[in-house]
């Protein structure tokens, strides 16, 4: 906005201004000839003369035919008045407005006058009167509509110059009415130069034309300008009224800031200012938006208290706020409010409750609603169907889903990709592949596959490990003309990472930066990770140091990826060192999560003490211990046969109002397992269920295991009954504990139909397995079996270790075939194995005794 302009000489500068065509005539010749007069144009009779308003009213603006004031009976052969004669005239009339007003028009009329702006200026000072200023208010439109090419700041700097050299005074009406005339007229950046030159010199502003200007910069977009011109209203103490305030917060909701806008209107209240229902209204869209739900309640609570009926709208924002924040109750209670004012419910809020139903999980509610509006006549429509079709996938009401697809298509909906997205995500999590890639194909076949949809399919195939099909797919999605997006370089990196191949990821990384995407923190996360789980942590830091170096913050997830990926592989020092760097130098601040990560790993490496210094600062630097705080601690002790110290973790843990999980119980239980406390174990496992939580593998494998230590296979065996029964899947670890329990009561035929029924179900028998069975038949004196069960061994490239070895070569010895043992022996050597004390007992001493230890390791 141009700065305003200040003279000594304005006057001078008025009347070498450029001159303006008529208000009253669309053409003016210019005078060829003609001499001012040097008498005083005006006359004592005439200077007191009286115009009424009806001798203004007419076709034509005015009338000077009865006149005096010198000009020719012909306005053709008039001599022209000079601007100073027109001036001086308008003076001597400056208490007749009406007489001026007739005067002024009948010069205008007369061939070859030009008028300045500085005369146009007196004759709306003189127009103040009160009977007048209508007529000033209308020259003023057409002046402002006719005449572009004068400038506000010119015309503002006329109006009060004119009026201090004349002695009018500045008069506020004539400045507003310029200031509406602006706006009227479209000219809203002269409306804004007028309203600053009014502010600058003190002239009072009516709040009424500055809220007719605020409306104008809202429809222009000028959203900016409406509280900078408000800052300067407040400054001068004009603070406007409900309609300033409710404009005032349109224009922040327009930009988007609802919590400016609330802002504006807790400022009015305090301040005492009257609020309107609109702006209450208003009020209630900015609380929805943010979302705030109990604000917005209570504002409809007022409004309603107020007397005031709140609009269908308005009801309509305030059930979308509830239904965001996850308020169906309130959401619901509201509908009915509006339904009890007679207000229909319409078919954005059924949207919304359908919506609010499928976030609840509540499907059927949802289905019914959508039923009910078609019933009462609301035809659903793209997004009513959206909302649906996606509950349907989340849920996985995949047949619903494709009713309700139809059911659009048959209504003439075309499906957005949002729908298609829907159907796709929700086929897969349900695998329904071949619907998935039907969906998809078609997808891509009419055009509406974007970015999503393929971000789709690479994560899922990922997951299933076709990553390099997922790869292949980005590049379909290149020849599509879709361009892929960061996350489809992360998903396939994270693809490539959980396989283990970092030079494939490191390949796709490369790839990604070449086709100008920037790395972000999830991608380096992920390839700190995917090295972590090589066991390569000097890459993993490499990456970490590299991201950093780019400038780009690592987040907590980050840091505890590093953490983790270092207690994973024994080096918890060098990770407590490290938090300490991250803490100090990275204003990192670590929550329950992180301190559990360390913990674990000295748990893990069992340093219990470590671990307890580690929980001890957690506790002094107000860290909140959590579930997982106390299950790492107490699977510690367990493992570490400290149940004491276990029990009393657990009734701190308790005092301080957490429960066990599932993880605790059953390190628990294993715990006491071990200790051969079957009693004790089956009593937590009682409790386990009483509470209300599902024991799972590794909580019935403890408990079978424990059994199996005792000899009593029957409970054991009762325990694996009741797994199927629960649909609790059994592992290799649950398998190999009971075949072992079976062969060591030699129950070689039990135990033959588990490993039949192992290897049925897919279940790869690993070393343990193995040599739990080569221990157990060669204690039965079945060596052909165990013979063939080494031989599957060598097929499937596993190495016999020192225990299968040792179990074979007392088998032979036994039957006193000591040339096969010793054989044996030598073979063992020749893979690299070294005999241990039970090899030599057996060779040199003829010593040889089950091997019991084994199968404890297996169940481990």
């Amino acid at each position: 906005m141009k700065p305003w302009k200040t003279s000594q000489s304005i006057h001078a500068n008025l009347i070498r201004a450029p001159t303006i065509r008529s208000l009253y005539s669309p053409s003016i010749s210019l005078p060829t000839s003609g001499l001012l007069p040097s008498e005083n144009p005006i006359s004592e009779s005439t200077s007191q003369r009286t115009v009424s308003s009806n001798q203004l009213s007419g076709s034509s603006d005015f009338n000077p035919a009865n006149d005096n004031l010198p000009t020719s009976e012909n306005p053709q052969n008039s001599i022209v008045p000079s601007q100073s004669h027109v001036i001086d005239a308008l003076m001597t009339l400056k208490h007749d407005p009406f007489s001026a007003l007739k005067y002024y028009g009948r010069v205008e009329k007369q061939r070859g006058y030009t008028r300045s702006t500085e005369s146009f200026c007196v004759l709306l000072h003189i127009l103040m009167g009160s009977e007048t200023r209508t007529r000033a208010r209308h020259l003023l439109n057409r002046w402002v509509s006719g005449h572009q090419c004068t400038s506000a700041i010119f015309f503002m700097n006329s109006l009060i110059e004119s009026a201090k050299r004349f002695e009018f005074g500045l008069d506020s009406r004539v400045f507003n009415y310029l200031l509406n005339s602006y706006v009227r007229a479209g000219r809203i950046e002269d409306a804004m130069y007028c309203f600053n030159g009014m502010i600058q010199n003190g002239i009072d502003l009516w709040v009424a034309y500055i809220n007719v200007l605020f409306t104008a910069l809202i429809r222009k977009n000028m959203i900016k300008e409406v509280p900078d011109l408000y800052g300067k209203m407040v400054v001068r103490g004009i603070d406007g009224d409900s309609a300033t305030i409710h404009l005032l917060m349109r224009a922040c909701l327009r930009e988007g800031n609802a919590e400016e806008a609330e802002q504006y209107f807790w400022k009015a209240r305090e301040n005492g200012l009257q609020l309107d229902a609109a702006t209450y209204s208003v009020a209630i869209v900015a609380a929805c938006e943010k979302p705030n739900s109990n604000l917005a309640l209570e504002l409809l609570k007022e409004m309603k208290e107020m007397g005031w009926a709140p609009s269908e709208g308005t009801y309509t924002n305030v059930v979308v706020a509830c239904v965001k924040q996850g308020n169906m109750a309130e959401a619901l209670r509201v509908k009915d409010e509006m339904a009890s004012c007679g207000r229909l419910m319409n078919l954005v809020v059924a949207t919304s409750l359908m919506n609010g139903y499928c976030m609840l999980g509540n499907l059927e509610s949802a289905l019914n609603l959508f039923s009910e509006i078609k019933e009462n006549g609301l035809s659903p429509n793209k997004v009513t169907f959206s909302v649906l079709i996606k509950g349907c996938c989340g849920l996985g009401n995949m047949e619903k889903a494709s009713q309700l697809y139809d059911e659009m298509s048959n209504m003439g909906i075309q499906p957005s990709v949002h729908i298609v997205n829907s159907l796709i995500k929700g086929s897969l999590k349900t695998q329904a592949w071949e619907k998935a890639y039907e969906l998809f194909d078609k997808a891509i076949e009419s055009g509406i596959a974007n970015v999503f949809s393929y971000n789709i399919m690479l994560s899922s195939l990922c997951k299933d490990g076709k990553v390099d099909e997922a790869h292949k797919l980005m590049s379909r999605m290149l020849n599509s003309g879709v361009m892929p997006s960061r996350a489809s370089y992360n998903n396939v990196i994270l693809g490539y990472c959980r396989q283990g191949d970092t030079d494939m990821a490191d390949s796709v990384f490369s790839e990604m930066c070449g086709k100008g995407f920037k790395p972000n923190v999830v991608t380096f996360t992920i390839l700190m990770g995917g090295y972590f789980k090589k066991g390569d942590t000097v890459r993993a830091l490499d990456m970490y140091h590299e991201m950093v170096n780019l400038g780009i913050a690592p987040t907590d997830f980050t840091y505890n990826t590093v953490l983790n990926g270092l207690c994973k592989f024994a080096q918890t020092s060098v990770a407590q060192n490290m938090l300490k760097i991250f803490v100090e130098e990275e204003g990192f601040t670590p929550a329950s999560m992180t301190y559990n990560i360390i913990m674990d790993g000295f748990v893990k490496e069992g340093s219990l003490d470590s671990a307890l210094i580690v929980y001890n600062d957690m506790c002094q630097k107000g860290v909140l211990p959590n579930v997982v705080t106390y299950t790492t601690l107490i699977d510690g002790f367990c493992k570490s046969n400290k149940m004491d110290l276990a029990l009393k973790m657990l009734n701190e843990m308790r005092s301080k109002g957490l429960e066990l999980d599932v993880t605790g119980y059953t390190a628990l239980i294993d715990g006491f397992c071990k200790r051969q406390d079957m009693e004790s174990a089956s009593r937590l496992f009682s409790e386990l269920l009483e509470v209300g939580l599902s024991p799972n593998t590794v909580t019935y494998n403890s408990m079978i295991s424990g059994y199996r230590n005792l000899g009593n296979m029957d409970a054991a065996l009762t325990l694996h009954e009741k797994m199927l029964y629960q649909g609790i899947p059994c592992d290799l670890g649950t398998y190999t504990t009971l075949i072992d329990g079976l062969l060591k009561e030699g129950k070689l035929s039990a135990a033959s139909d588990f490993y039949a029924e192992m290897l049925a179900k897919a279940i790869v028998p690993d070393t343990i397995t193995y040599t739990v069975l080569v221990n157990g038949l060669c204690n039965r004196g079945q060596l052909e079996n165990a013979r063939e069960i080494l031989a599957e061994m060598d097929k499937k490239g596993l190495t016999p270790n020192v225990l299968i070895y040792n179990a074979l070569i007392a088998g032979y010895f036994r039957e006193g075939n000591l040339e096969e043992a010793y054989r044996l022996h030598d073979e063992m050597l020749d893979r690299g194995l070294v005999p241990d004390d039970v090899t030599y007992d057996v060779l040199v001493n003829a010593k040889f005794r089950p091997n019991t230890d084994v199968p404890k390791a297996a169940c481990s």
